[in-house]
């Protein structure tokens, strides 16, 4: 389970800066000013998406701490530390843990079959990550639909410059 988290971590940090390395570097070369619509559109997808990455990631942070916590062992570690509420009643029931990416949670497994999740990823990360990810796929879908009214404006143009050639020739 940590091993998973110890990849995700990594990747989730190259994809954050190539996002934001291709939403940043594309309007610091083209210049907000001379970049269409099309390419605003994009950057702003490709930052949005790389603030959702971001997001998930430092949910993520707080979910391998738990996991590094239960892992530890040792003096005090049963029940485990990461499953420790204010609710004494059920720590002393907890026999394992397990980690769900989505949505984003660390969950306390108790002899009755059940489990409860304790507060280790904070309640604004999950929501955040999801509105950031819909608002990245919002804006690429427009930037995709500009693109495509964009090609059918160039290839109307294109046949009526060429049915002009042709009326001429």
């Amino acid at each position: 389970m940590a091993y998973l988290l110890l990849l995700f971590l990594p990747l989730a940090a190259i994809a954050v800066f190539a996002l934001l390395g291709y939403g940043c570097g594309t309007l610091g070369r083209l210049g907000v000013r001379q970049a269409g619509r099309e390419i605003r559109l994009r950057c702003a997808a490709a930052v949005l998406a790389a603030l959702a990455v971001g997001m998930h990631a430092w949910g993520m942070l707080h979910v391998a701490g738990a996991v590094l916590e239960a892992e530890d062992g040792g003096t005090s570690s049963s029940p485990i530390p990461s499953c420790r509420t204010s609710d004494e009643a059920r720590w002393y029931h907890v026999i394992d843990y397990h980690v769900s990416y989505l949505p984003l949670r660390f969950v306390c497994e108790t002899t009755d079959g059940g489990g409860y999740t304790p507060d280790t990823v904070p309640g604004y990360v999950g929501p955040s990550a999801a509105l950031l990810a819909l608002a990245a796929a919002g804006t690429g879908a427009t930037a995709a639909i500009e693109s495509e009214r964009r090609a059918t404006r160039v290839r109307r143009g294109t046949r009526a410059v060429q049915g002009k050639a042709d009326d001429a020739g």
